[in-house]
């Protein structure tokens, strides 16, 4: 047996997922991804951006992300007008879509950013008790995270940003 074999923990692994599920972000202001986990099994992803059928976001679907992008609005302002669902909203979308009980019995919430208060909200109403997240969001609210009891661990990027090179290293050098 190889001593040199590595491969990512779990949250590394999910999280590799969420970022991958980042990339079909249509949002012009923040791409984000998610996915929710229970024993170990992915069961639901998403990604922000315009509902289905819905003019996407980068293609001038949403005013307030244009506005955003040319300086009118400041990051946090206005989001009461944005039509982009966020991607924690739109992967307990999935789960109810599909009919999934995402958040007993320990599901867990991969995001790329810390949610915001309407998707901590949500997540907290189904349940999910642990959030494992890349980056902070400037309007999450710890406090109510604290008292909902829910765990919030932050990655180190540049473990992720590891793996993900290692993915890439395989596809560059196979050619």
């Amino acid at each position: 047996m190889s001593d040199s074999f590595e491969r990512p923990g779990w949250d590394e692994y999910f999280m590799l997922q969420a970022e991958l599920a980042k990339l079909r972000s249509n949002c012009m202001t923040r791409q984000v991804g998610a996915v929710i986990v229970r024993n170990h099994r992915q069961l639901a992803t998403g990604y922000n951006g315009t509902p289905p059928g819905i003019k996407n976001c980068f293609e001038g679907g949403c005013k307030r992300c244009q506005l955003r992008m040319e300086g009118k609005i400041e990051s946090g302002a206005s989001l009461d007008r944005c039509l982009c669902n966020h991607a924690e909203a739109n992967a307990i979308m999935h789960c109810a879509i599909l009919g999934i009980e995402a958040g007993i019995k320990g599901a867990v919430l991969y995001t790329t950013f810390v949610p915001c208060l309407e998707c901590t909200k949500m997540a907290i109403t189904i349940g999910i008790k642990k959030f494992v997240c890349l980056d902070s969001y400037p309007e999450t609210d710890y406090d109510l995270l604290k008292e909902a009891g829910v765990e919030v661990i932050q990655l180190d990027k540049n473990e992720i940003s590891k793996w993900a090179s290692k993915l890439v290293d395989k596809y560059e050098n196979s050619v």
